[in-house]
């Protein structure tokens, strides 16, 4: 969609794209889906309500995962998409901000606030623990254990982690 509309490919479209396929992980929708009507047929529409306003972000996370996930690490991914579905190419985050803050979600720990705080994607936050695991990432590999290409690590390699 946005190669259509912008004649070339850039590497911001490659980060909007990222964006769409996280927002297909955080809420379990396809990013179309022809069996809904309307604005609930393409999942960023759908979504960006939702992601401006941060009491709503949970009404968009899929359901399959019951709430067992670190809330305040579900709204910096949701914040992330929604920077990252930016209308306007320029305002979209660089691939290695995108990055940066990926990396940090693992260790989000986890909590249940009444009202989280959503920081900017684009600041660092702090780490409160390295150890801690998404159950959203139970089945995957920690992006610590894969080679620069996604692989995962052989058994005798230790992760940066593991040091």
């Amino acid at each position: 969609m946005v190669f259509l509309l912008a004649g070339r490919l850039t590497a911001k479209c490659d980060v909007y794209s990222f964006g769409v396929v996280l927002l297909e992980l955080l809420t379990g929708r396809l990013a179309v889906d022809k069996t809904k009507v309307g604005v609930e047929q393409k999942l960023v529409e759908w979504a960006k309500p939702h992601l401006a306003e941060k009491r709503r972000i949970f009404r968009i996370m899929d359901t399959k995962l019951e709430g067992q996930y670190p809330r305040r690490g579900a709204c910096i991914a949701t914040t992330l998409a929604m920077h990252c579905v930016n209308p306007d190419p320029k305002a979209r985050p660089q691939m290695d901000q995108v990055l940066n803050i990926l990396e940090e979600l693992p260790s989000i720990k986890r909590s249940t606030p009444k009202q989280p705080t959503v920081p900017s994607p684009l600041v660092k936050s702090t780490v409160t623990s390295p150890h801690i695991k998404s159950p959203v990432h139970h089945d995957h590999p920690s992006p610590m254990n894969l080679t620069s290409r996604g692989y995962p690590l052989p058994a005798h390699v230790k992760s940066p982690q593991q040091r």
